[in-house]
Protein backbone atom coordinates (compact mmCIF):
# COMPACT_ATOMS: atom_id res chain seq x y z
CA UNK A 1 0.00 0.00 0.00
CA UNK A 2 2.71 2.31 0.76
CA UNK A 3 4.32 2.04 -2.93
CA UNK A 4 1.13 2.79 -4.64
CA UNK A 5 -1.26 5.93 -5.01
CA UNK A 6 -4.53 5.70 -4.14
CA UNK A 7 -7.28 7.32 -6.45
CA UNK A 8 -9.72 9.22 -4.29
CA UNK A 9 -13.18 10.14 -5.92
CA UNK A 10 -14.29 13.81 -4.77
CA UNK A 11 -18.11 13.83 -4.85
CA UNK A 12 -19.87 16.38 -7.37
CA UNK A 13 -21.54 18.51 -4.43
CA UNK A 14 -17.73 19.02 -2.90
CA UNK A 15 -16.32 19.96 -5.83
CA UNK A 16 -19.01 22.75 -6.68
CA UNK A 17 -18.82 24.21 -2.95
CA UNK A 18 -15.26 24.72 -3.34
CA UNK A 19 -15.39 26.20 -6.86
CA UNK A 20 -18.35 28.73 -5.64
CA UNK A 21 -15.88 29.94 -2.97
CA UNK A 22 -13.03 30.53 -4.89
CA UNK A 23 -14.89 31.72 -7.41
CA UNK A 24 -15.52 35.64 -5.91
CA UNK A 25 -10.96 35.41 -5.19
CA UNK A 26 -10.33 35.54 -9.00
CA UNK A 27 -11.59 39.27 -9.65
CA UNK A 28 -9.62 40.49 -6.52
CA UNK A 29 -6.62 38.97 -8.33
CA UNK A 30 -7.29 40.93 -11.35
CA UNK A 31 -7.83 43.82 -9.87
CA UNK A 32 -4.38 45.29 -9.10
CA UNK A 33 -3.23 44.72 -13.11
CA UNK A 34 -6.28 46.15 -14.36
CA UNK A 35 -5.98 49.59 -12.03
CA UNK A 36 -2.60 49.82 -13.25
CA UNK A 37 -3.62 49.77 -16.84
CA UNK A 38 -5.90 52.31 -16.70
CA UNK A 39 -3.47 54.82 -16.62
CA UNK A 40 -2.81 57.70 -14.32
CA UNK A 41 -4.83 58.43 -11.47
CA UNK A 42 -4.90 61.41 -8.73
CA UNK A 43 -6.45 61.21 -5.63
CA UNK A 44 -7.24 63.89 -2.62
CA UNK A 45 -7.06 63.86 0.85
CA UNK A 46 -10.40 65.42 1.04
CA UNK A 47 -13.30 65.70 -1.32
CA UNK A 48 -14.20 69.60 0.40
CA UNK A 49 -12.29 72.42 1.20
CA UNK A 50 -12.50 75.82 1.97
CA UNK A 51 -11.06 78.89 0.39
CA UNK A 52 -7.49 79.06 2.36
CA UNK A 53 -7.08 75.46 2.94
CA UNK A 54 -5.11 73.14 1.35
CA UNK A 55 -5.80 69.35 0.08
CA UNK A 56 -2.81 67.11 -0.25
CA UNK A 57 -2.89 65.48 -4.14
CA UNK A 58 -1.63 61.81 -4.44
CA UNK A 59 -0.94 60.20 -7.93
CA UNK A 60 0.17 56.53 -9.26
CA UNK A 61 0.48 55.20 -13.11
CA UNK A 62 2.54 58.65 -14.14
CA UNK A 63 5.65 58.14 -15.86
CA UNK A 64 8.53 58.17 -13.48
CA UNK A 65 10.78 61.41 -13.35
CA UNK A 66 7.85 64.00 -15.11
CA UNK A 67 7.18 67.20 -14.52
CA UNK A 68 3.74 67.49 -13.50
CA UNK A 69 1.08 70.89 -12.69
CA UNK A 70 -1.50 70.39 -10.26
CA UNK A 71 -4.42 72.96 -10.68
CA UNK A 72 -8.05 73.82 -9.26
CA UNK A 73 -10.14 73.76 -12.27
CA UNK A 74 -13.83 75.28 -12.50
CA UNK A 75 -16.29 73.79 -15.35
CA UNK A 76 -14.93 70.39 -15.08
CA UNK A 77 -15.88 66.75 -14.32
CA UNK A 78 -13.75 64.08 -14.51
CA UNK A 79 -15.58 62.43 -17.18
CA UNK A 80 -15.94 65.70 -19.76
CA UNK A 81 -12.62 67.15 -18.22
CA UNK A 82 -11.59 70.92 -17.71
CA UNK A 83 -14.41 72.50 -20.60
CA UNK A 84 -12.45 75.81 -20.96
CA UNK A 85 -8.81 74.76 -20.44
CA UNK A 86 -6.72 76.24 -18.53
CA UNK A 87 -8.48 79.61 -18.65
CA UNK A 88 -10.73 78.07 -15.70
CA UNK A 89 -8.11 77.31 -13.40
CA UNK A 90 -6.29 79.08 -10.49
CA UNK A 91 -3.36 79.40 -12.30
CA UNK A 92 -1.88 81.65 -9.87
CA UNK A 93 -1.95 79.06 -7.31
CA UNK A 94 -0.78 75.81 -8.74
CA UNK A 95 1.85 73.91 -8.02
CA UNK A 96 4.60 72.16 -9.77
CA UNK A 97 5.91 68.56 -8.47
CA UNK A 98 8.23 65.55 -10.41
CA UNK A 99 7.03 62.20 -10.04
CA UNK A 100 10.08 59.46 -8.66
CA UNK A 101 10.86 56.56 -10.52
CA UNK A 102 7.95 54.28 -9.43
CA UNK A 103 5.88 57.03 -11.00
CA UNK A 104 4.26 58.35 -7.77
CA UNK A 105 3.71 61.81 -6.09
CA UNK A 106 2.52 63.34 -3.32
CA UNK A 107 1.96 67.04 -3.21
CA UNK A 108 0.04 69.80 -0.79
CA UNK A 109 -2.02 71.86 -2.92
CA UNK A 110 -3.52 75.60 -1.53
CA UNK A 111 -7.74 75.93 -2.33
CA UNK A 112 -8.56 78.67 -4.35
CA UNK A 113 -11.42 80.14 -6.02
CA UNK A 114 -11.33 79.64 -9.82
CA UNK A 115 -12.34 81.64 -12.68
CA UNK A 116 -15.54 80.42 -13.67
CA UNK A 117 -18.25 78.14 -11.11
CA UNK A 118 -18.08 75.29 -10.12
CA UNK A 119 -17.66 71.89 -9.95
CA UNK A 120 -14.36 71.69 -9.92
CA UNK A 121 -11.86 69.55 -9.97
CA UNK A 122 -8.04 69.45 -8.79
CA UNK A 123 -6.38 68.71 -12.56
CA UNK A 124 -3.08 67.06 -12.59
CA UNK A 125 -1.16 67.21 -16.34
CA UNK A 126 2.05 66.29 -17.28
CA UNK A 127 4.23 69.76 -18.88
CA UNK A 128 6.61 68.02 -20.76
CA UNK A 129 6.97 64.89 -22.99
CA UNK A 130 3.66 62.92 -23.81
CA UNK A 131 0.30 64.47 -22.93
CA UNK A 132 -0.91 62.70 -19.93
CA UNK A 133 -3.86 64.20 -17.24
CA UNK A 134 -5.71 62.52 -14.97
CA UNK A 135 -8.75 64.43 -12.45
CA UNK A 136 -10.05 64.18 -9.03
CA UNK A 137 -13.72 66.11 -7.85
CA UNK A 138 -13.15 69.06 -5.40
CA UNK A 139 -16.27 70.56 -3.54
CA UNK A 140 -14.56 74.45 -2.82
CA UNK A 141 -16.80 75.70 0.33
CA UNK A 142 -18.43 78.79 -0.68
CA UNK A 143 -17.54 78.75 -4.32
CA UNK A 144 -20.85 79.65 -6.68
CA UNK A 145 -22.09 76.21 -8.85
CA UNK A 146 -23.34 76.03 -11.80
CA UNK A 147 -24.64 73.34 -14.64
CA UNK A 148 -22.03 72.61 -17.18
CA UNK A 149 -23.12 73.25 -20.90
CA UNK A 150 -24.53 70.98 -22.80
CA UNK A 151 -22.26 68.40 -24.52
CA UNK A 152 -22.13 68.65 -27.87
CA UNK A 153 -23.42 65.36 -29.32
CA UNK A 154 -22.75 66.25 -32.87
CA UNK A 155 -19.77 65.68 -34.75
CA UNK A 156 -16.23 64.61 -32.75
CA UNK A 157 -12.95 65.87 -34.24
CA UNK A 158 -9.79 63.91 -34.16
CA UNK A 159 -5.97 63.99 -35.75
CA UNK A 160 -5.43 61.48 -38.45
CA UNK A 161 -2.26 62.03 -39.31
CA UNK A 162 1.39 63.01 -38.20
CA UNK A 163 1.34 67.08 -38.37
CA UNK A 164 4.11 68.79 -40.23
CA UNK A 165 5.64 72.33 -40.90
CA UNK A 166 6.13 72.72 -44.72
CA UNK A 167 8.02 76.32 -45.93
CA UNK A 168 11.16 77.85 -45.55
CA UNK A 169 12.89 80.74 -44.62
CA UNK A 170 13.66 84.29 -47.35
CA UNK A 171 16.47 86.72 -47.55
CA UNK A 172 14.79 88.52 -44.86
CA UNK A 173 14.62 85.93 -42.31
CA UNK A 174 18.46 86.17 -42.30
CA UNK A 175 18.39 89.43 -41.05
CA UNK A 176 15.50 89.45 -38.61
CA UNK A 177 12.71 88.84 -40.32
CA UNK A 178 9.96 86.97 -38.38
CA UNK A 179 10.43 83.23 -38.78
CA UNK A 180 6.96 81.72 -40.51
CA UNK A 181 5.98 78.09 -41.45
CA UNK A 182 2.20 76.24 -42.47
CA UNK A 183 1.28 73.74 -40.01
CA UNK A 184 -0.19 71.19 -42.23
CA UNK A 185 -1.97 67.70 -40.70
CA UNK A 186 -5.45 65.66 -41.33
CA UNK A 187 -8.38 65.62 -39.65
CA UNK A 188 -11.92 63.55 -39.22
CA UNK A 189 -15.01 63.82 -38.15
CA UNK A 190 -15.89 60.31 -36.09
CA UNK A 191 -19.04 61.75 -34.67
CA UNK A 192 -22.17 61.85 -36.25
CA UNK A 193 -23.22 65.58 -37.25
CA UNK A 194 -21.08 67.87 -39.64
CA UNK A 195 -18.51 70.69 -38.55
CA UNK A 196 -18.48 73.59 -40.05
CA UNK A 197 -15.61 76.23 -39.65
CA UNK A 198 -13.79 74.58 -36.61
CA UNK A 199 -11.64 76.83 -34.86
CA UNK A 200 -7.98 75.48 -33.62
CA UNK A 201 -5.58 77.14 -31.59
CA UNK A 202 -2.12 77.22 -32.65
CA UNK A 203 0.82 77.75 -29.64
CA UNK A 204 4.65 78.28 -29.93
CA UNK A 205 6.98 77.98 -26.79
CA UNK A 206 10.43 78.45 -26.79
CA UNK A 207 12.31 75.92 -23.96
CA UNK A 208 10.20 75.43 -21.00
CA UNK A 209 8.22 78.69 -21.22
CA UNK A 210 3.96 78.02 -21.69
CA UNK A 211 2.79 78.07 -25.42
CA UNK A 212 1.26 81.53 -26.49
CA UNK A 213 -1.65 80.87 -28.23
CA UNK A 214 -3.40 81.88 -31.45
CA UNK A 215 -6.94 80.99 -32.76
CA UNK A 216 -6.64 79.97 -36.03
CA UNK A 217 -10.04 79.51 -37.70
CA UNK A 218 -10.53 76.59 -40.77
CA UNK A 219 -12.83 77.51 -43.37
CA UNK A 220 -14.97 74.30 -44.72
CA UNK A 221 -17.28 71.45 -43.72
CA UNK A 222 -16.45 68.19 -42.55
CA UNK A 223 -19.28 65.78 -42.86
CA UNK A 224 -19.54 62.75 -40.61
CA UNK A 225 -17.01 60.51 -41.74
CA UNK A 226 -14.64 62.61 -44.37
CA UNK A 227 -11.04 63.50 -43.34
CA UNK A 228 -9.41 67.02 -45.11
CA UNK A 229 -6.14 68.47 -44.47
CA UNK A 230 -6.03 71.33 -42.73
CA UNK A 231 -3.34 74.56 -43.50
CA UNK A 232 -2.80 76.91 -40.53
CA UNK A 233 -0.24 79.60 -40.19
CA UNK A 234 2.42 79.62 -37.75
CA UNK A 235 4.66 82.72 -37.20
CA UNK A 236 7.25 83.61 -34.94
CA UNK A 237 8.41 87.05 -32.95
CA UNK A 238 11.25 88.90 -34.90
CA UNK A 239 14.53 87.68 -34.68
CA UNK A 240 13.73 84.54 -32.76
CA UNK A 241 15.79 81.76 -32.84
CA UNK A 242 16.56 78.42 -31.24
CA UNK A 243 14.40 75.64 -30.45
CA UNK A 244 10.70 76.36 -30.50
CA UNK A 245 6.90 73.55 -30.26
CA UNK A 246 4.78 74.19 -31.67
CA UNK A 247 0.68 72.90 -30.10
CA UNK A 248 -2.55 72.30 -31.97
CA UNK A 249 -5.44 72.59 -29.83
CA UNK A 250 -8.98 72.01 -30.48
CA UNK A 251 -11.60 72.44 -27.74
CA UNK A 252 -9.25 72.42 -25.14
CA UNK A 253 -7.42 69.63 -25.86
CA UNK A 254 -4.00 69.18 -27.34
CA UNK A 255 -4.15 67.00 -30.55
CA UNK A 256 -0.42 67.12 -31.27
CA UNK A 257 2.65 68.80 -30.80
CA UNK A 258 5.78 69.33 -33.46
CA UNK A 259 9.76 70.55 -32.73
CA UNK A 260 10.93 73.44 -34.68
CA UNK A 261 14.36 74.23 -35.24
CA UNK A 262 14.96 78.18 -35.96
CA UNK A 263 18.41 79.14 -37.20
CA UNK A 264 20.12 82.13 -36.10
CA UNK A 265 19.56 85.40 -37.86
CA UNK A 266 23.58 86.09 -38.80
CA UNK A 267 22.43 89.28 -41.01
CA UNK A 268 21.85 91.34 -37.44
CA UNK A 269 25.33 90.09 -35.87
CA UNK A 270 27.15 90.55 -39.70
CA UNK A 271 25.08 94.33 -39.38
CA UNK A 272 26.40 95.01 -35.80
CA UNK A 273 29.77 93.90 -36.74
CA UNK A 274 29.53 96.87 -39.77
CA UNK A 275 28.40 99.31 -36.99
CA UNK A 276 30.98 98.95 -35.33
CA UNK A 277 33.54 99.51 -37.59
CA UNK A 278 32.07 102.13 -39.46
CA UNK A 279 30.63 104.67 -36.46
CA UNK A 280 34.34 104.66 -35.12
CA UNK A 281 36.00 105.60 -37.89
CA UNK A 282 32.99 108.46 -39.06
CA UNK A 283 34.01 109.86 -35.40
CA UNK A 284 37.34 109.94 -36.41
CA UNK A 285 36.86 111.98 -39.28
CA UNK A 286 34.32 114.26 -37.93
CA UNK A 287 37.26 115.13 -35.16
CA UNK A 288 39.84 115.70 -37.42
CA UNK A 289 37.90 118.18 -39.64
CA UNK A 290 37.22 119.95 -35.89
CA UNK A 291 40.90 120.02 -35.14
CA UNK A 292 41.60 121.03 -38.70
CA UNK A 293 39.13 124.04 -38.47
CA UNK A 294 39.81 125.31 -35.10
CA UNK A 295 43.58 125.12 -35.43
CA UNK A 296 45.19 128.80 -35.21
CA UNK A 297 46.37 129.61 -38.95
CA UNK A 298 49.75 131.04 -39.29
CA UNK A 299 49.32 135.04 -40.36
CA UNK A 300 49.88 135.64 -44.25
CA UNK A 301 49.59 131.51 -44.95
CA UNK A 302 46.13 131.74 -46.37
CA UNK A 303 47.36 134.18 -48.92
CA UNK A 304 50.79 132.26 -49.26
CA UNK A 305 49.28 129.25 -50.04
CA UNK A 306 47.01 130.70 -52.89
CA UNK A 307 49.75 132.54 -54.44
CA UNK A 308 51.52 129.01 -55.06
CA UNK A 309 48.74 127.62 -56.39
CA UNK A 310 48.41 130.78 -58.93
CA UNK A 311 51.98 130.59 -59.46
CA UNK A 312 52.66 127.44 -60.62
CA UNK A 313 54.72 126.74 -64.02
CA UNK A 314 52.77 125.74 -66.54
CA UNK A 315 54.24 122.52 -68.44
CA UNK A 316 56.53 123.13 -71.25
CA UNK A 317 57.94 120.29 -73.27
CA UNK A 318 61.76 120.79 -73.98
CA UNK A 319 63.03 122.55 -77.15
CA UNK A 320 65.54 121.00 -79.78
CA UNK A 321 68.85 123.29 -79.73
CA UNK A 322 70.29 124.03 -82.92
CA UNK A 323 74.16 124.09 -83.22
CA UNK A 324 74.07 127.97 -84.03
CA UNK A 325 72.31 129.10 -81.08
CA UNK A 326 74.53 127.52 -78.70
CA UNK A 327 76.72 129.70 -76.74
CA UNK A 328 80.83 129.57 -78.01
CA UNK A 329 83.05 127.67 -75.57
CA UNK A 330 85.19 130.63 -73.06
CA UNK A 331 88.13 130.05 -72.01
CA UNK A 332 88.86 129.32 -69.12
CA UNK A 333 91.01 131.69 -66.89
CA UNK A 334 92.97 131.54 -63.83
CA UNK A 335 92.52 133.54 -60.67
CA UNK A 336 95.80 135.13 -60.44
CA UNK A 337 96.00 135.95 -64.25
CA UNK A 338 93.58 138.86 -65.66
CA UNK A 339 91.90 138.88 -69.08
CA UNK A 340 95.30 140.68 -70.52
CA UNK A 341 97.91 139.30 -68.97
CA UNK A 342 97.35 135.72 -70.09
CA UNK A 343 100.75 134.00 -71.14
CA UNK A 344 100.94 134.17 -74.71
CA UNK A 345 99.49 137.62 -75.08
CA UNK A 346 101.05 140.06 -77.49
CA UNK A 347 102.28 142.51 -75.27
CA UNK A 348 104.38 139.57 -73.91
CA UNK A 349 104.85 140.68 -70.37
CA UNK A 350 105.36 138.87 -67.72
CA UNK A 351 106.07 141.40 -64.58
CA UNK A 352 102.88 143.31 -63.60
CA UNK A 353 102.05 146.18 -66.33
CA UNK A 354 103.46 149.96 -65.82
CA UNK A 355 101.58 152.58 -66.32
CA UNK A 356 101.92 154.68 -69.39
CA UNK A 357 99.61 157.44 -68.10
CA UNK A 358 101.55 161.06 -69.83
CA UNK A 359 101.74 162.07 -66.77
CA UNK A 360 103.18 160.06 -64.81
CA UNK A 361 106.40 161.41 -63.49
CA UNK A 362 108.50 158.66 -63.92
CA UNK A 363 108.09 158.50 -67.56
CA UNK A 364 110.21 160.91 -69.67
CA UNK A 365 108.39 162.94 -72.43
CA UNK A 366 109.56 162.78 -75.55
CA UNK A 367 108.64 165.91 -77.97
CA UNK A 368 108.86 165.54 -81.73
CA UNK A 369 111.04 167.68 -84.15
CA UNK A 370 107.83 170.13 -84.76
Amino acid sequence: MSGKLRMVRVPAAVAAAVCALLLPLLPLSLAGPAAAADGPVVKLSASQAGTGGSVTATGTGWRPHTLLMLLVCGQATPSRGVIGGTNSCANGDGRAVTTDARGTFGKRLPVAEPPVPCPCVVHVATVTGAEAEADAVLRVAGHPVAPLPAEDTGGRLSILSDTRLTGSSGVLTWFGAPPSRTLVFTVGNSGTGAIRDPVFQVGSAHGVFAPQWDDQQWHGTLSPGKKAEVRLPVELTAGAHGDYTVSLRYAGKVLAEQPWGVGRPWGVTLFWLLLCLVIPAAVFRIGMAVVDRVRPRRPGGGARSAHRRLARPALRLPLPRSRAAEPPPSTPTLPWFSPDSVPGDPAGRLSAPHPDSPTSPTTPTRKGPT
